[in-house]
């Protein structure tokens, strides 16, 4: 048995396998013997084709017997006939599902087991590659059993990543932070939920490709994708939002920084300490074409030229526009990373999670939109999907934001500030940096975890005793007093400078008929504002989500809030002005919150929850707090603009449940 001539000659040679194409190509003399892989899809029919010009056809294997000398001429129709030989239909049918390894079997069998021997040039390297996917096949298939998602499968390449100093240290930080402090069971980490991310992620991508295979996803696009879901809280601090919210913006109040810009250098020293380049390029991957493509989904273009140029992306082109959308969807705020957090926070809360994902799986679809790619839903689930970003909603008001476990984060931050030039973390060279400028130097970053607030706790310096004298504080359950919550008729821009001025008006406001004779300070007061949202600020995130009908499942259309419900919220954002008192004795908090109710008039904020049972002689002097329903406060603002009250109704309308199964 022989190959045909035609394999000798041909410059392109095309594997198939039971569900992709492999092209491995031989470059010109000129450019180098290097081979290049590509990967691209096709519906195999065969399992070894060669391309000459472009005219694909198989390879002929030549089976044609010779001729007996002895034996008479057998053309006449009366001689014997030797019978045909009959073909497995076993084998006609299973050579079409063989991987590298059946491949490589056969080829064996077949006398090509020297195959080093008996090939020379171009079909040598092609041979020494199918070798090396045979060997990568053989890599063993990690098994994770996560408590949300059940048995989770990890590529070799994922795990070459978990396993790694700088992902490992995600085991330390916990997910919702100072919450840990409120709720018992919210004890879980980064690490889990970046791993819960990256199996979503695949999921998801591969629900796609199987549905619409004309998207050409390739098994580099689905693992790049599975990276980025894994990667993209490489950046995230100490308490996980805490760091990045609270704590740089009180220490280093001029900077931008935000941990998707940690993630990605975390990233690429992730990649460099641990040479996982050649990793990479082993698992097919193609760099750095791929690593931007990975950075690109965790923090948006790296471009920084004007977008009106064009494709901001280089990763993926255009026609892959959907994939950016499924780790850290910019553009509608759904993707994989809330439907983790979501199922894993709300099982660790105790909270119900009205969101299955599950559903959103069976009818995503891609779709063209204005000419890209956007991953698409039914029209029937624009109701699951309005509950989905109600769910974010009432996670954040019932747990995120929570007045308690908001003050605690509040002294964790001054604690951290307060020992900040006195924590030295060893970074590169041998140089030192703090908690603040730890996030300059990836090696130094590495080793700031969430263990820091053990690290002050028991600590023996007399130069972290006051930062030290707050933890133990808080692991004694020795709080801030919660004074008020109050609600502003505008969007306040939030700066340290606008909260120490509130604290300071906070304890001057001390209302006239206050006989009590307390004396406070600024400094007794701590005055936070919490901005709550649906995700995309005051804007309705479901305007920017496209659906598709049953009957048209490529045509992609808009689905507007009034052929929904009526019972919607009419705003989607509001901002939430906390204080707290530093002090604790019960005649100090009285007299606070007597000033927190006096600075409520007289800024003409919202009527606290309590402001009646707090100071029943001062609210009634406010007509408009006098009005309950909000009925007459048009009237009563002088700029004919809707009271707040009013504002606020479909808020409340939307802190029940709004839809029901749709059919």
């Amino acid at each position: 048995m022989g190959l045909s001539n035609n394999f000798a000659s041909s410059s392109l040679y095309t594997i198939f396998d039971r569900s992709s194409l492999l092209h491995v190509s031989q470059p010109s003399a000129k450019k180098g013997n290097s081979l290049k892989i590509v990967r691209a899809e096709g519906s195999p029919e065969y399992w070894l084709y060669f391309v000459t010009g472009t005219v694909l056809s198989p390879i002929v294997m030549d089976t044609r017997k010779r001729p007996r000398e002895d034996l008479p001429n057998t053309s006449t129709g009366d001689q014997f006939k030797t019978p045909e030989k009959r073909v497995s239909a076993v084998a006609l049918q299973d050579f079409t599902k063989w991987d590298v390894e059946e491949t490589c079997r056969y080829l064996r069998q077949e006398g090509l087991g020297e195959w080093e021997e008996k090939f020379r040039g171009p079909r040598l390297e092609i041979l020494h590659c199918m070798r090396k996917l045979w060997q990568i096949e053989e890599e063993t298939i990690k098994v994770f059993n996560d408590p949300i998602h059940g048995h989770v499968e990890m590529h070799p390449l994922l795990v070459r990543i978990i396993d790694t100093p700088q992902f490992q240290r995600l085991r330390h930080i916990k997910q919702l932070g100072g919450a840990y402090f409120v709720f018992p069971g919210a004890s879980h980490n980064r690490f889990e939920h970046s791993i819960g991310v990256c199996y979503l992620a695949g999921q998801l991508v591969q629900e796609l490709n199987k549905r619409q295979p004309e998207l050409f996803i390739s098994r580099r696009d689905i693992l790049c994708v599975q990276i980025a879901g894994l990667c993209h809280d490489l950046g995230h601090g100490p308490f996980s939002h805490m760091f990045d919210r609270m704590f740089i913006p009180k220490i280093r109040p001029t900077s931008q920084w935000k941990h998707e810009e940690a993630s990605l250098a975390m990233f690429d020293h992730l990649v460099s300490v641990n040479a996982l380049e050649q990793v990479m390029n082993d698992h097919g991957l193609v760099l750095p074409e791929d690593l931007v493509f990975i950075k690109e989904q965790i923090a948006g273009p790296q471009n920084t030229g004007p977008l009106s140029q064009g494709w901001p992306y280089e990763g993926r082109p255009e026609e892959k526009s959907f994939l950016y959308e499924i780790v850290a969807n910019k553009r509608t705020g759904i993707d994989v990373d809330k439907w983790d957090y979501f199922a894993r926070d709300c099982y660790h809360l105790g909270i119900q999670n009205n969101f299955d994902y599950h559903r959103f799986l069976k009818f995503a679809r891609v779709c063209e939109v204005d000419g890209k790619k956007h991953i698409c839903t039914r029209e029937k689930e624009v109701g699951n999907l309005y509950d989905m970003f109600h769910t974010r909603n009432c996670l954040h008001r019932r747990a995120y934001q929570h007045k308690v476990g908001h003050i605690i984060e509040t002294m964790i931050t001054e604690a951290l500030v307060k020992a900040d030039p006195h924590i030295q973390i060893l970074g590169s060279e041998g140089n030192m940096f703090t908690i603040s400028t730890a996030i300059d130097d990836m090696e130094a970053y590495t080793k700031l975890t969430d263990h820091v607030f053990e690290q002050i706790l028991y600590s023996s310096s007399s130069e972290l005793a006051d930062a030290r004298k707050i933890l133990q504080n808080i692991t004694c359950r020795i709080l801030y007093k919660y004074v008020g919550q109050t609600q502003a008729k505008k969007y306040v821009e939030v700066s340290q400078e606008k909260l120490l001025n509130w604290a300071s008006s906070v304890a001057k406001c001390r209302p006239v008929s206050d006989l009590q004779g307390v004396t406070l300070e600024p400094a007794d007061f701590v005055v936070n504002i919490i901005n709550m949202d649906w995700g995309m600020k005051e804007k309705n995130p479901i305007n920017n989500v496209r659906f598709y009908c049953k009957n048209t499942p490529t045509k992609a259309t808009q689905i507007f809030k009034n052929q929904v419900s009526q019972m919607l919220p009419e705003r989607f954002a509001e901002q939430l002005i906390r204080v707290y008192c530093k002090k604790r004795d019960e005649k100090t908090v009285e007299a606070a919150k007597k000033n927190f109710v006096q600075w409520c008039m007289d800024n003409n904020f919202s009527k606290p929850q309590d402001g009646d049972s707090i100071a029943p002689e001062l609210t009634p002097l406010k007509p408009s707090w006098a009005n309950n329903d909000g009925e007459n406060n048009d009237e009563a603002d002088s700029q004919g603009r809707r009271s707040w009250a009013a504002d606020n109704r479909g808020q409340q309308k939307a802190k029940v449940r709004l839809f029901d199964q749709l059919n």
